[in-house]
């Protein structure tokens, strides 16, 4: 006989047929969701483009400029666990609300920014808001929508905000930032990529109590210990994997190493308190589950690929093909409309096949898109790099993106489509009612640590290739700089590099990203093994919420 409490089923904590229509009700529901995810996740891309101009209006240094980013990152990955499992206790859609109305003040905050100290400020105070909208978001689809077609179309629907986001991030960051007023008021375009969020936030957060239904607040109490240790192992853990992907101080840095071993340090610690509470932020029981812990690993390793591809490649359209802001965000524009068909495709597919051959054909695609850029060829000799800045243009103008770039961006969101889909369903498929909170904290926690270690991890190999390249040309490019009359330590006009360093980057950078794209490659051919390999539930069981352990299957 079963232990019962041991394997309750999920309870759907909303009635899907609400006297108002069941597909009005969901539609709407599913509206709510997906704004907040869209807002959160585009948040950590809309601002790059942004990055300069945020410079010289706060006299931010260059040093400190990317804490805008960072810390954004580090707060909303070091929060996850703590923002799920405050749902799961105090109910989710008020942890939900809570989450938006945080964010949207915040990102008024960070619009309305007068200096350094509060532009940071606003950007930890985002990441807090995303790290309790973002799981409770995943968690309210769970126990929303009924297990089958219409939860199906729901996670297709949260995957493409999901991935379109980044892509959505750059070519509206990209607008945004180029506007010096609205409506007649002069203002400077940076402040919109964040006021934009501040409306958004607070409609989504009035809508929310009207179209998704209360979770039942669990009678347990918050693990303080647990709480302390998680956050701190993943704020330390995240922070030195950032720092390690800077080439100002690489792996080799012994902050660096510091941090990432407090973060493991803390992170063991966790795990031990977690083994010996009652009232755990993180029960363990949800890694006992095969089938889901392989989906969580899946799903560190294929964010990894995909984020460093967005962060590799648009620095190579921008400074080696030579486009705009602007029209570097529209170029990335076929992946917000790929990822779209992927996920609608999987999300019907998921109803027939079983997700080990959905989302294993999806990591394949993406390995293969990888493998394509980094094929990517220019000619980067120093002669060619130095009739480019001589001509005023860069060394890879000459760049067909129909041909180079455009084909793969479209197949890698295809096949990130087709990987999301399945692996959200088999992450929290089974998982306890009181627990979806908490699950869903983890999974989201293993994109944010995936996208950062995969961009230390490619950063390095890009450093390495870039120096190696660097090191052989650096004479021939000075010596062609004298012979054509141009002072190497002068600077470029319109930037702020030298001659010296603009030949040197134009004549090393494809070298590097090519070779992080490689590895890249192989990095999403890890989670496609994963997949092959460890993803057994069936897909007739993702329609069903039933006990978990009973079919052999499940693992």
């Amino acid at each position: 006989m079963t232990d019962k409490t041991l394997v309750d089923p999920p309870v759907p904590d909303a009635d899907p047929t609400p006297d108002d229509g069941k597909e009005l009700h969901l539609g709407w529901a599913l509206v709510v969701i997906s704004i907040a995810q869209l807002m959160v996740v585009l948040d950590g891309t809309i601002t790059n483009i942004a990055l300069p101009f945020i410079g010289n209006d706060l006299d931010i240094n260059q040093a400190n400029l990317s804490w805008i980013v960072t810390g954004y990152a580090l707060a909303f990955g070091g929060l996850l666990l703590l923002g799920g499992r405050l749902g799961d206790l105090y109910g989710r859609r008020r942890i939900f609300i809570l989450g938006l109305i945080v964010f949207a003040l915040a990102s008024a905050l960070g619009g309305l920014a007068q200096n350094e100290a509060m532009l940071l400020s606003s950007r930890a105070l985002q990441g807090l808001g995303a790290a309790m909208a973002a799981p409770t978001a995943l968690a309210l689809i769970t126990t929303t929508f009924p297990a089958g077609p219409a939860r199906n179309r729901a996670f297709a629907v949260y995957a493409a905000m999901s991935g379109a986001g980044a892509a959505v991030g750059l070519i509206l960051g990209g607008y945004l930032t180029g506007l010096d007023s609205v409506l007649g008021i002069e203002l400077d375009g940076w402040r919109l990529t964040f006021l934009i969020n501040t409306p958004i936030g607070l409609a989504a957060a009035a809508l929310a109590p009207r179209f998704l239904r209360e979770s039942a607040a669990d009678r347990g109490r918050l693990d303080v210990p647990g709480a302390i240790t998680a956050t701190g192992g993943l704020l330390s853990l995240v922070y030195g994997l950032t720092r390690a992907g800077d080439d100002r101080y690489g792996w080799g840095d012994g902050f660096t190493l510091l941090a990432l071993a407090g973060g493991v340090a803390l992170l063991a610690l966790f795990i031990y308190v977690e083994s010996r509470t009652d009232h755990a932020l993180l029960p363990l029981r949800i890694f006992q589950n095969r089938t889901r812990a392989a989906s969580f690993v899946a799903m560190m390793l294929a964010p990894a690929a995909m984020f460093a591809m967005f962060y590799f490649l648009s620095l190579f359209i921008q400074q080696v093909v030579g486009y705009s802001s602007l029209r570097t965000g529209f170029a990335f524009l076929p992946f917000s409309l790929g990822i779209v068909i992927g996920a609608g495709l999987s999300s019907n597919l998921v109803n027939r096949i079983d997700p080990r051959y959905i989302a294993g054909t999806g990591t394949l695609l993406a390995s293969f898109s990888l493998f394509m850029f980094s094929r990517i060829s220019i000619d980067d000799s120093p002669s060619a790099v130095l009739a480019a800045i001589a001509n005023g243009t860069t060394a890879g103008a000459d760049i067909n993106y129909w041909a180079s770039i455009f084909p793969f961006v479209l197949t890698m969101s295809i096949g990130m489509g087709m990987t999301f889909v399945p692996l959200t369903l088999t992450a929290v498929h089974h998982v306890r009612s009181e627990d979806s909170g908490i699950g869903s904290g983890v999974l989201n926690t293993m994109q944010q640590v995936g996208g950062a270690l995969g961009l230390a991890s490619l950063s390095t190999v890009a450093v390495h290739f870039v120096n190696g390249r660097a090191e052989t040309v650096a004479g021939a490019l000075g010596q062609g700089l004298g012979t054509a009359g141009l002072d190497p330590s002068a600077v470029v006009p319109g930037t702020d590099l030298t001659y010296m360093e603009a030949a040197v980057f134009q004549a090393s950078f494809t070298e590097g990203a090519t070779n992080a794209f490689l590895v890249g490659s192989v990095m999403m051919l890890g989670a496609s093994l994963v997949v092959w390999l460890l993803l057994n539930v069936k897909h007739d069981e993702l329609a069903t919420d039933g006990p978990e352990g009973a079919p052999a299957h499940l693992g």
